[in-house]
């Protein structure tokens, strides 16, 4: 058997709720999303996703539509396309 080394994280209760929802939609633990990312990162030799800030337009428009403010919704494409 291959050796294994444990990895400890402390997280928020709500944050590892809110993640093992997403993981578990996709078919994935959280053990297999360690994994897979420490082994993206050893692959890469670099973290392999982006981080940044959003400016401050950007976080504006997300925090509104976290809201549910100013947000359009459509019943097809067409009337989607329509509003262009």
């Amino acid at each position: 058997m291959a050796q294994t080394a444990v990895i400890h994280a402390r997280i928020d209760p709500a944050t590892k709720a809110a993640t093992e929802r997403v993981l578990e939609a996709i078919g994935l633990t959280p053990t297999e999303a360690i994994r897979l990312l420490y082994r993206q990162i050893a692959m890469r030799g670099e973290f392999p996703v982006e981080l940044r800030t959003p400016n401050a337009e950007t976080a504006r428009v997300l925090s509104m539509a976290d809201s549910g403010e100013d947000v359009e919704t459509f019943d097809s494409t067409e009337e989607l396309y329509a509003s262009w």
